[in-house]
């Protein structure tokens, strides 16, 4: 027993290297398919496919940092594998010749480096102050809040708003002021430009705009709660024509219900109290009605700022664009909103999700499908 316990621990050291070479292996192949996916630029949320002048630039600016800093790493870890295999060991026992600095070399690779770095900052100012402003005077506004964990976009410009999806023209600067009464969020939509946080008490605002028609997605990059990875959002794109006749359905006024089904889920949604924290009489949700809605939420009332449903069918998505408007999607959502987007404020305040004497039946759950299905 005690003659083979070196091979036995000479077996476990051999064994244990070919694990760690072949655990390196795999790691390093799936680090590289995970960048390879990562960078697709048909991916809808990839960087490297910008579709506006802001997200151009920036993806601009990365490719020349990127590039150099592959120049960089190609001399360095050229040097040094040369200076492994050229000063390797080789079986002699003489000192290898010392040496104590070379002035040359110390100069060269202080300034080339220093050079490198004042370029990059160059342009990297640059392209910062070019995109600190649209360049042009006639600019879409659009205030976009952050809320946990949904969008709402106002267009003080229009009088109207919506909830998830942000329409915008093509062709026509747009300036996006970014405002939070929770929590920090980041506005972000890869392919028209960068991330920008949205921080509570401080304005902020970034601008951007889409060359062609589309749908963009976008997401909160910020951690920001338990329902973080659910709030996404969309930018639709769209020719100035058909943005014209989005904002004139918008600033109609809200519609009456269009037959009994709808009037019986208009009933539903006021004794249920889904009133309390959604609007569904046109227009957009006035400083005072948020900040009440807020004020009640903070003192533990059963009160939130909820999306303004007024125009809610014209939405292609819901509950933080994470789920298309259909009915079987809203059938889910009212009748299990935690388990159809867990930590969502809807299903810890309503009281019809709360107390189990006003839960939805399926009666009025279909009621109310139809009341929403029919606010166009």
């Amino acid at each position: 027993m005690k003659e083979h316990f070196p091979k036995f621990m000479k077996e476990t050291h051999l064994l244990g290297r070919l694990f760690l070479r072949r655990g390196l292996a795999l790691g390093l192949l799936l680090a590289f398919a995970l960048l390879l996916l990562g960078c697709y630029p048909d991916n809808p949320q990839s960087t490297f496919d910008p579709k506006g002048p802001v997200a151009r630039n920036q993806l601009t600016l990365f490719w020349v940092i990127f590039w150099a800093s592959v120049v960089v790493f190609a001399i360095v870890a050229g040097i040094l594998i040369y200076s492994v295999i050229k000063f390797r060991y080789k079986g002699e026992n003489r000192l290898p010749v010392q040496v104590h600095g070379n002035r040359n070399l110390e100069v060269l690779w202080t300034v080339v480096p220093a050079l490198l770095l004042v370029a990059i900052a160059v342009m990297t100012v640059r392209t910062i102050f070019e995109l600190d402003e649209a360049p042009s005077d006639d600019q879409l506004i659009v205030d976009v809040y952050g809320h946990q964990w949904w969008w709402e976009a106002v267009y003080p410009q229009y009088a109207v708003s919506t909830a998830n999806e942000i329409h915008v023209p093509v062709g026509r600067d747009v300036t996006v002021n970014l405002i939070s009464d929770d929590v920090i969020h980041s506005f972000w939509v890869p392919k028209l430009a960068g991330k920008e946080d949205v921080i509570p008490n401080e304005a902020n605002d970034i601008w951007f705009r889409a060359d062609e028609p589309g749908i963009y997605l976008g997401q909160c990059a910020e951690f920001c709660g338990i329902a973080h990875a659910l709030m996404k959002f969309r930018v639709v794109a769209s020719p100035m024509e058909e943005f014209e006749d989005w904002v004139a359905s918008q600033q109609a006024p809200a519609r009456q219900p269009a037959n009994d089904e709808a009037a019986r889920g208009l009933a539903v949604f006021n004794s249920k109290g889904c009133v309390a924290c959604h609007t569904t009489t046109g227009g957009f949700d006035t400083a005072e009605v948020r900040d009440a809605r807020t004020e009640g939420f903070l003192t533990g009332q059963p009160v939130t700022h909820g999306p303004n449903l007024t125009h809610f069918a014209t939405r292609d998505v819901f509950a933080g664009a994470i789920a298309d408007s259909t009915e079987g999607n809203l059938r889910a959502w009212l009748e299990d909103p935690e388990e159809f987007k867990p930590g969502n404020r809807m299903a810890a305040l309503a009281p019809a999700f709360k107390d189990p004497s006003l839960r939805l039946s399926e009666e009025e759950i279909t009621a109310l499908i139809a009341y929403l299905q029919s606010l166009k």
